[in-house]
């Protein structure tokens, strides 16, 4: 294009920006086939004496470990081959595939060890998937053998899982090897704990027995700090008796004398163990026109049918069961100038609704058409949440049960942007310490301590979500027909899709399933037309084999790229057009355009030189190429387009010489026309010479 004496101003060039997104995702996956070609790698890895070829610009990107070890001057930073202490070679060849793919592979067999690698290495989206992973894993065989290992590497959610499933477990688990190896503070953190599921106290104390004995003389003296944990008083005197006879005791007088006080203490607020209760799943739908609640046990394979008068049960509108297994359910009631909000509570021993609280809710400010209200515990308070329809965009009102004053407190609401499609889709649960709230369109999280609504990444496409359930960190969810299964990572803020019901016997699904967790294992509960059958039981691995997408890795490792080459490190060759010297890295070079791929990677002498002079570029264009390689974002104007597009077509960058293609016809004038049309001419680019032929065609005249 014509040169002037003056600087173009802005808007006559005409700027603009184009993000290749292809570009973005797609690059680690050919730095990742570079890798697997084996060329242009610049470091050895050794671990246990298996080398690991690889290059120090991707594993400084991925990794602050190795970032440190080779762009600050370490001793590492000039070694050709480096040995890698702490870790073992299978899990390193692992952690590897994850840093030139994206991808993670976890499987029970493995999934401690990837989380040490991943802990060392400082990969936080390995170790904290390692982590939910973990947690969704928890159960009879696996929960002390997870527990011992949170406990050391201090992995809270794990930990707090595993303590659920021993307790849950606590029998089986307690005649387990493992169970003898926990350390004296594990010991008493679970027999500290309500939640064992134990039918007497007996149960405790021989636990301990079998702890202590199992190594007598190295454990004999923690037992005064043991017994505090075990419940004395709900013991019967037969039993105390016993126990008072027992070697380990009646040979100690001061253990005798202090189990003799405790079982004389009065302690009214002293709870007994779950497992003197019996553990139901609660079944409910309040659209039905009977009273009935049905319970589930679930271990005797029973079901019982609670019926009541409408005079006995209130016509809820939701039902929660609290960490503290109450239950409690929410009665909405329409006056003139209020809502009334109505709280009850069911007392198990005798068999009815009491109510705790009733509330008024002034109409002044709302108009109290809802289209869903929903009851949640968080952390022992409940919330009530209740979808207002607010003239066409959704507003939902949030308020938490103040105990104290038996009132609903009002906390931050949320105002949807736009009209929910699916209004009969809305879902809110807690997990953690946080309430979700989610359509299939949106997903919000409320923070309690913050009382704030927050946006998160929305649901992946699925028809209409029908049920939801929070297990670990994770939250499951499908549609009707149980064909569309999502779970989202509350941690990573991250949807995945899981395989749906295969169906192979074609069976109907009735009633809307329902997901449930049971034993920390995900269930759905189905009613069909046809019964299944028992003897058909899906072979699943004993490893438990999953994969893992990390797009935010994906999308962010080039990002990561640029942030070194803007820090001038790990550059190995030097680009040099017209007198200009351009540092890069011919890993990333190779990665993006294949003229520099035949250059580096083909034998070529241009391999082999640490600074390469290009022919026929533009210096100026060189730098804008490369500010595309080295971000992924084009930009674009009036006065560089064409020698842009000619450095592209050398290089070979598809993206770059489509979009100035795409730029070149959009900006077709009658100032541009004749200069664009004279370039398309040479170049062959059909698309501007058409522009350029109808724009002339047009406005011949001018």
């Amino acid at each position: 294009m014509a040169a002037t004496d003056q600087e173009p101003h802005v808007s006559a060039v005409r700027p603009r920006s184009y993000q290749d997104e292809s570009y973005l995702h797609g690059f680690l996956g050919t730095v990742g086939d570079l890798q697997k070609a084996g060329v242009l790698q610049d470091v050895v890895l050794e671990v246990e004496g298996r080398r690991f070829p690889c290059h120090r610009l991707v594993l400084s990107a991925a990794s602050p470990y190795f970032r440190a070890m080779f762009t600050n001057d370490m001793a590492e930073s000039r070694q050709k081959t480096v040995v890698l202490q702490g870790l073992y070679a299978g899990m390193f060849e692992e952690i590897l595939s994850y840093i030139y793919s994206g991808t993670l592979h976890v499987s029970l067999d493995k999934v401690q060890p990837l989380y040490q690698a991943a802990d060392l290495l400082q990969l936080d989206y390995v170790r904290d998937t390692c982590s939910s992973y973990m947690a969704m894993n928890v159960e009879r065989s696996t929960c002390v053998d997870l527990y011992k290992f949170a406990d050391v590497f201090s992995v809270d959610s794990v930990r707090k899982a595993c303590l659920r499933g021993i307790a849950r477990h606590f029998t089986e688990v307690v005649s387990s090897q493992d169970f003898c190896s926990l350390s004296v503070n594990q010991l008493t953190e679970i027999i500290s704990h309500d939640a064992l599921d134990v039918e007497e106290e007996t149960t405790v104390w021989e636990a301990v027995v079998r702890w202590v004995q199992h190594s007598r003389e190295d454990r004999m003296h923690h037992l005064p700090s043991i017994l505090p944990y075990i419940r004395f008083s709900l013991l019967t005197s037969d039993d105390m008796a016993a126990i008072l006879e027992h070697s380990l005791i009646r040979d100690d007088p001061g253990i005798s004398k202090f189990i003799r006080t405790e079982v004389r203490k009065d302690n009214p607020d002293l709870k007994s163990r779950l497992g003197m209760t019996t553990e139901m799943v609660l079944m409910y739908n309040p659209t039905w026109r009977h009273h009935d609640i049905f319970l589930m046990n679930p271990r005797e394979e029973k079901y019982i049918n609670c019926s009541y008068s409408e005079e006995d049960i209130p016509r809820f509108t939701d039902i929660t069961v609290t960490s503290d297994n109450d239950i409690y359910v929410l009665e909405t009631k329409e006056a003139v100038n209020d809502h009334q909000v109505s709280l009850f509570r069911y007392n198990n021993k005798q068999n009815m609704w009491e109510q705790v609280g009733v509330s008024l809710i002034c109409k002044e400010h709302y108009d109290f058409k809802f289209l869903k209200q929903l009851l949640v515990e968080v952390d022992q308070i409940l919330y009530y949440l209740a979808v207002d329809r607010n003239g066409g965009r959704p507003l939902l009102q949030t308020r938490k049960y103040n105990q104290q004053a038996t009132q609903w407190l009002e906390c931050s609401s949320l105002q949807f942007d736009e009209t929910i499609k699916n209004r009969g889709s809305f879902f809110a649960l807690s997990c953690g310490s946080h309430i979700y709230f989610f359509t299939n369109e949106t997903l919000h999280r409320y923070d309690p301590g913050q009382d704030q609504w927050s946006k998160r990444t929305p649901p992946m496409d699925i028809a209409k979500v029908c049920t939801a359930v929070a297990m670990g960190t994770e939250i499951f969810c499908t549609d009707r027909n149980f064909t569309q299964t999502l779970v989202y990572d509350t941690e990573s803020d991250c949807w995945q899709k899981l395989p749906g019901w295969p169906n192979p016997e074609n069976f109907v699904v009735n009633h809307h399933p329902s997901l449930i967790v049971l034993e920390n294992q995900l269930h759905i509960l189905l009613t069909c037309t046809v019964d299944l059958q028992e003897d058909q039981e899906p072979h699943v691995s004993a490893d438990r084999p999953r994969s893992y997408q990390d797009e935010s890795y994906l999308h962010g490792f080039l990002g990561t790229v640029g942030d070194l080459q803007k820090a001038g490190v790990l550059q190995d060759v030097v680009l040099e057009v017209v007198g200009r010297r351009f540092p890069c890295h011919r890993l990333v070079l190779s990665a993006a355009s294949p003229y520099f791929r035949a250059m580096f990677t083909s034998g070529m002498p241009e391999s082999r030189q640490k600074t390469v002079v290009l022919q026929g570029f533009d210096a100026a264009m060189l730098g804008e190429i490369l500010s595309y390689i080295y971000s992924g974002t084009l930009h674009v104007s009036l006065d560089k387009v064409q020698p842009l597009y000619q450095a592209a077509d050398l290089l070979q960058l598809d993206y770059v010489r489509d979009t100035c293609s795409s730029y070149m016809a959009m900006n077709v004038e009658c100032f541009t026309c004749v200069d664009l049309y004279n370039f398309a001419d040479v170049f062959s680019l059909d698309i501007v010479l058409r522009s350029c032929v109808e724009w002339i065609d047009i406005n011949f005249a001018e």
